[in-house]
């Protein structure tokens, strides 16, 4: 979950279904959706991830879905973020918001360097989640 369910929580939730697709059912949304970002889903297709499909959503449409785990990956989410009802756990691991640092990029090879920075990150976090997960149970 993020703000904008734009970028950064639509990037993790590509990266989940590639690589952890066997073990996890995830979901992405947003505090305050917007539309999907073209840079998000250019740098993810450069890394072999396809979310060109994807679409911004509001945690409200996935009313009636019982998650495990709620993981924000934006300050602001975490901040705004509603109580789950049950045994829901909740995680934050903030990562940088690359199109806030693309405005300042001076190329568009920087702009998209923020995001390809980014992507490695998440890419690294949703390696390392079932074992990070195992160890808060």
């Amino acid at each position: 979950m993020c703000t904008g369910n734009s970028c950064r929580s639509q990037m993790a939730e590509g990266w989940a279904r590639h690589l952890k697709g066997q073990i996890v059912e995830p979901y992405s949304a947003g505090v305050d959706p917007h539309v999907l970002d073209p840079r998000a889903v250019q740098v993810m297709g450069e890394a072999g991830v396809d979310i060109s499909s994807h679409q911004s959503k509001k945690l409200d449409e996935l009313r009636g879905i019982v998650f495990d785990y709620v993981i924000t990956v934006c300050d602001n989410a975490r901040e705004r973020c509603p109580i789950f009802p049950g045994a829901t756990k909740m995680l934050h691991v903030g990562f940088d918001d690359p199109p806030r640092l693309a405005k300042q990029a001076r190329t568009e090879q920087e702009a998209l360097d923020h995001y390809r920075r980014v992507r490695d990150e998440l890419r690294d976090f949703i390696v390392q989640l079932p074992v990070m997960l195992a160890k808060k149970a």
